[in-house]
């Protein structure tokens, strides 16, 4: 099996969405190995932008709360990252279909688009056009000024999340380390 070589969009505050060619379009979302304090190992102790089993409650509280762990994970204030999604989020649902949804803003103070990812116990209406709540959250920041780059982020999240096989994997993940081993197959988790 080739390696993918991902390529960093983002590297602000550690937190990084990457993209690796030839991985299936597969969407990694992942945290700097500074951030985890080892070069290539992501294992715990280290604030991270993924839940894997959150246990919120309606699309209020999700956005709230992913909202908190994008703004630890980012160092960033968690009051002005949920007034930018929510924003966003009145202007129309960023529900997409097949139980996902792609909640987004822009955030003045990043430099690059970052994404974060948690999957709910009990999924949430995000008014999505198939009516079907959702239950993968892919939170996607990006600057107030990368017009181009946001519309490239967003798109290759909703490439990534039209896959079944990446959706149903997620959903069985139980683990940060799970869902990280599956949207980041080219790092080494807990090694």
């Amino acid at each position: 099996v080739a390696s993918a070589r991902p390529t960093a969009l983002d590297t602000h505050a550690n937190v990084v969405l990457r993209h690796a060619p030839g991985a299936g379009e597969a969407l990694l979302v992942a945290l700097d190995a500074a951030l985890a304090g080892d070069k290539g190992n992501l294992s715990g102790g280290a604030a991270t932008a993924v839940v894997a089993r959150a246990r919120w409650k309606g699309r209020k509280q999700v956005l709230a709360e992913m909202s908190g762990v994008m703004a630890t994970a980012l160092g960033l204030s968690a009051r002005e990252v949920h007034e930018a999604v929510q924003e966003r989020e009145r202007l129309g649902s960023t529900g997409v279909g097949e139980g996902v949804a792609i909640p987004h803003a822009r955030i003045e103070t990043l430099s690059r688009p970052v994404g974060g990812f948690a999957r709910l116990v009990e999924a949430a209406d995000f008014e999505a056009i198939d009516e079907r709540p959702a239950d993968l959250i892919f939170m996607l920041l990006a600057p107030t000024d990368a017009g181009a780059d946001h519309l490239r982020a967003l798109a290759r999240a909703a490439r990534v999340f039209r896959q079944e096989r990446i959706r149903s994997a997620l959903r069985q993940a139980q683990t940060e380390d799970a869902v990280l081993a599956i949207l980041s197959p080219d790092r080494t988790i807990n090694a």
